[in-house]
């Protein structure tokens, strides 16, 4: 039995393998992820299962969410969120008030103060500085805020990308990532630099070179990634 072939049912509650269902009937499921466990709750509490339907390890939590990079958050019975790997282990001693699942080998955390910051898989800091709030590595880069409200992306090392602060920032998709400014939304390559002049109130990322953006005037537009209008919907 392949994991990706067990399909989660309609009401989160079972699983489905070949149109039959599989294993029992639990309060709350979530889809199977690699490396072929799924997170579930039943009356003794959350844990993950493997594709027996077998729990993988004794110990129950509060909560429990999907592997990613083999490796799943937790929250124990007191509220402390760490993360395990396929068999169970807590992969570091440090506790924190929440976390994110693991993105190219990097996971966001948010300590007990409120800082956010990116960890690597032994659970170790990548970087000395903390943020008001940090997002998911994409393509190599995470967009992170600064104390003063800006944004800025930053690199594995936890470096500075090219210099230049935002209002707002997404991720890098296919060298580009949507920004914001005084003005509104745009694209910017990874020297931070606009594509084009012109600012919208809402901007997608390119999708095999053209992108979803929406005018002033409500209106939705699909433009190039020189910032030409392609199409009006």
């Amino acid at each position: 039995m392949n994991y990706k072939e067990i399909k989660l049912s309609n009401t989160e509650t079972y699983f489905i393998y070949q149109n039959k269902k599989v294993f029992k009937t639990f309060k709350t499921a979530l889809k199977f992820h690699e490396p072929g466990l799924a997170s579930v709750q039943d009356e003794t509490g959350w844990y993950h299962i493997d594709i027996t339907g077998k729990p993988v390890y004794v110990k129950r939590y509060k909560r429990t969410f999907g592997y990613y990079f083999k490796l799943a958050a937790v929250i124990d019975q007191k509220g402390n969120w760490f993360h395990i790997d396929k068999f169970g282990n807590r992969i570091y001693k440090e506790k924190y008030a929440w976390c994110g699942n693991y993105q190219e080998n990097l996971c966001v955390v948010r300590d007990f103060d409120g800082n956010y910051f990116h960890i690597n898989v032994k659970g170790k800091r990548i970087y000395n500085e903390n943020y008001r709030y940090a997002g998911d590595f994409k393509d190599g880069y995470a967009s992170v805020r600064l104390a003063n409200g800006l944004y800025k992306h930053i690199d594995y090392q936890g470096e500075d990308l090219n210099g230049k602060l935002f209002l707002d920032l997404g991720v890098y998709h296919k060298s580009f990532a949507t920004a914001k400014d005084e003005r509104g939304w745009f694209h910017i390559d990874k020297l931070g630099n606009e594509l084009y002049k012109e600012r919208y109130t809402m901007v997608e990322p390119f999708y095999n070179s053209q992108a979803l953006v929406e005018t002033n005037k409500n209106k939705k537009i699909i433009i190039s990634e020189s910032g030409m209008i392609i199409f009006k919907t």
